[in-house]
């Protein structure tokens, strides 16, 4: 069973939203927070995984992607992509008060989750990272801050979200895929947001596990190891999977990697 609906951030944009609640008695509940240009519809065969596993999920379209509110691929603030993270598990909990909750993040939604995790430590029972921007090892658009504000630029991200050509078509031809990036973003999150995260790393004390291909061309794996050796959680994993590039979730072998995940999130109450 599913409900979509919308809800609204703290400063009134609002997101489209998206409950599935397990056939049988749920065991937890999972924020999927999605990646740069994309949109929560990307995670229907994760979702159906964790569904299996009698796992109630939440989902959102970040503001300004997909079916959300907000101008498009834009942030004024790195604060405000924390903030609209804190929104939705808010509402998971107030649903859930009895189950423990668990965000599984995504490169852009990675950094999102890691950000809400160092921001509002304590608040969730743990993290699953996927292909996270922690650091900016990668300079996937050259060196920041970029000149331009206000400017946009085209979205060639599809080359390197994975190896099975059929996900790569998909992600190119997917309607709900912007097709444009603001500088703004850039400069807001990928610059000051993980420069932030960087500095404030000892804050982060959940438990987490963290995953990443090797042939990742869009998040360098390196992002993945300074994180992991960086914070300071007594509870951490850290597993680089070798050949996989940035949708480990969406390669060749996702049923192994999703397993893993669920594995973690099952260890953790």
């Amino acid at each position: 069973m599913f409900h979509e609906t919308t809800i609204t951030t703290f400063d009134g944009i609002n997101l489209y939203f998206r409950k599935d609640e397990p056939a049988s008695t749920p065991q937890a509940t999972i924020v999927i927070v999605h990646g740069l240009c994309e949109h929560a519809g990307r995670y229907d065969y994760v979702t159906k995984k964790l569904l299996d596993k009698n796992f109630v999920v939440y989902r959102f379209d970040h503001r300004g992607h997909g079916r959300s509110e907000g101008q498009r691929v834009f942030y004024k603030d790195f604060h405000d992509i924390i903030e609209d993270v804190r929104t939705i598990v808010n509402k998971a909990k107030s649903e859930n008060p009895q189950l423990p909750l668990f965000l599984i993040g995504h490169s852009m939604g990675g950094f999102a989750s890691a950000a809400y995790g160092t921001k509002y430590p304590g608040t969730v029972n743990g993290f699953v990272l996927s292909g996270a921007l922690t650091r900016y090892n990668t300079k996937l658009v050259g060196e920041l801050p970029l000149d331009g504000m206000g400017t946009y630029f085209a979205n060639e991200l599809g080359d390197g979200v994975c190896s099975d050509p059929a996900v790569a078509k998909a992600y190119t031809e997917d309607p709900l895929v912007e097709k444009k990036i603001s500088v703004d973003l850039i400069n807001h999150v990928f610059g000051e947001g993980v420069d932030w995260l960087k500095e404030a790393h000892a804050q982060f004390v959940d438990p987490v596990f963290l995953l990443h291909g090797t042939d990742d061309g869009l998040v360098s794996e390196e992002d993945s190891r300074m994180f992991f050796g960086d914070i300071h959680s007594t509870n951490k994993s850290l597993k680089i999977y070798a050949h996989l590039m940035h949708e480990i979730f969406n390669e060749v072998d996702k049923d192994a990697v999703i397993t893993e995940a669920i594995d973690w999130i099952e260890k953790q109450y």
